[in-house]
């Protein structure tokens, strides 16, 4: 399901987004702020298109790009655009602050997948690509207007601008009888696109999937090739093997730069005459395979060291496909969450902006893979309750990567010590002094919800607490 949307120079306080009809090559270099999250996400496009040469983010609607949320300043922000040297953030003096990759800043020049924290909205900075980016907003719509793929693939991956163009392509070769080679980190989905492939393929046999790397050495040969019976094999029965297995369908070869030499001179020759000769035989049987190939390894690199065969690569690489990493698509996080929230029974469970930031601070090293365990881990963990930081993994919960207040560079460790001691990565576990929570006023200038995400808490305890230590919220407030 798609939605219209109107044409527009930037992001105008309705959420439309003005730029070509066609997003396809017109805005490949306009850089943008792409909505990682977004409290009012339903009246947004996916993305800031950055057009001009100074966008203002703020609450006013009169900004260039205005952010209708409580926790964002009047006048915010400011990302100019300065020609080579790239694009620049400045805080305007706001109340919550500006962060960028979890630490509070004055003016920094942005990089690309950068996490941007405005208030309680987050975002990843694109060098390129801003109109595509905003055709597909977080509650899963397409802006067709925006939209730069037409393609009418179905897949099992689930994503956004990078996905869809990952698909396009696969939309154009699946039909053919192109061997691809798909590229990718652990846990990106290769296998979920190979079997994409072959179900767009029209072809009529199995999809056999294969992991090179798991299978032994001394059997890969047979259990690719198959087993001719005999004395010389020592096998009871013929063995047809994985590839006629394959026959008239997809042959789907994973981790292939794994595979030992010697089986993959024995795969070019399958390639090349389009017939396998079983271990202990002597003729060769016909085969029509279609082959998809997948790899977390630079095969480039692996030829150039000797470990992999050049002619067996230029074979299989008739069409290469990469798949990104979740760290440069971390748009995609909401909608995945969403999609795992409901594989786990909790369609409708909430969440705090601080467990979404430090999902959008992570790495994932091990990509969708990850973000999944991570989740069920959450659901388990939070027994129905809102989830939050603490029902996370460690390796998510540390706090100088998800800066769960606006405007601290990090939380203060409580422990009797002044106002003004030094920062601590560990979320506070006890209430605080009305020192402390003084010292967190101040520096929060009177924002209440700014304090209660230091604690994990909700503004009503933090105000339940000045209200035992006899402090006016007023005394510490400013004009933005």
């Amino acid at each position: 399901m798609a939605t219209e949307n109107t044409n527009a120079s930037t992001q105008s306080p309705t959420g439309s987004v003005e730029g070509p009809t066609s997003a396809d090559s017109a805005d490949e270099g306009t850089p943008a702020l792409v909505w990682l999250y977004a409290r009012h996400h339903r009246d947004l496009p996916g993305a800031i298109p950055l057009t001009r040469e100074s966008t203002t983010l703020g609450r006013d609607p009169d900004n260039h790009a205005p952010i209708p949320e409580s926790a964002v300043s009047r006048r915010h922000a400011v990302v100019e655009r300065r020609g080579a040297d790239g694009c620049w953030i400045s805080d305007h003096g706001s109340t919550n602050g500006t962060h960028v990759n979890g630490r509070r800043i004055e003016c920094v020049r942005l990089a690309e997948h950068d996490v941007v924290r405005i208030g309680d909205s987050l975002f990843r900075f694109a060098e390129r690509g801003g109109f595509g980016y905003a055709a597909y907003r977080l509650d899963g719509l397409v802006i067709p207007t925006l939209r730069p793929v037409h393609h009418t693939l179905r897949s099992g991956l689930l994503g956004g601008h990078r996905i869809d163009r990952v698909l396009d392509l696969v939309s154009k070769v699946a039909s053919t009888q192109l061997s691809c080679v798909i590229e990718g980190e652990t846990g990106t989905g290769k296998e979920l696109l190979a079997r994409t492939i072959h179900e767009a393929s029209g072809r009529q046999g199995p999809f056999q999937a294969v992991n090179s790397a798991a299978l032994p050495a001394t059997l890969i040969e047979s259990e690719l090739f198959g087993v001719r019976r005999g004395a010389f094999t020592g096998a009871s029965h013929d063995k047809p093997g994985l590839v006629r297995a394959a026959h008239r369908g997809t042959l789907f070869l994973d981790e292939i730069g794994d595979m030992p030499l010697d089986a993959q001179a024995k795969l070019l020759r399958v390639l090349q005459e389009r017939e396998v000769v079983p271990v202990g035989g002597t003729q060769g049987e016909k085969v029509d395979i279609r082959v998809v190939c997948a790899t977390h390894r630079d095969l480039d690199v692996e030829v150039r060291d000797g470990r992999f065969r050049g002619d067996l690569l230029a074979r299989l690489r008739d069409c290469s496909v990469r798949l990104p990493p979740l760290r440069e698509r971390l748009e995609d996080i909401h909608g995945l969450l969403m999609h795992f929230l409901r594989g786990s029974g909790r369609p409708d469970a909430s969440f705090t902006v601080a467990f979404f930031s430090a999902l959008a601070h992570h790495r994932w090293p091990y990509n969708v893979r990850e973000l999944e365990s991570a989740i069920k881990f959450a659901v388990a963990l939070s027994a129905g309750a809102t989830l939050d930081v603490a029902h996370l993994p460690e390796s998510l919960r540390r706090i100088d990567r998800i800066e769960a207040a606006p405007g601290s560079v990090a939380a203060p460790q409580f422990d009797g010590a002044s106002e003004s001691a030094t920062p601590s990565p560990r979320r506070p576990t006890r209430t605080p002094t009305a020192d402390e929570l003084r010292g967190l006023l101040v520096h929060h200038r009177g924002n209440v919800a700014a304090v209660g995400r230091v604690f994990g808490k909700q503004r009503m305890q933090v105000h339940r607490w000045m209200k035992r230590y006899g402090l006016d919220v007023d005394d510490y407030r400013s004009e933005d």
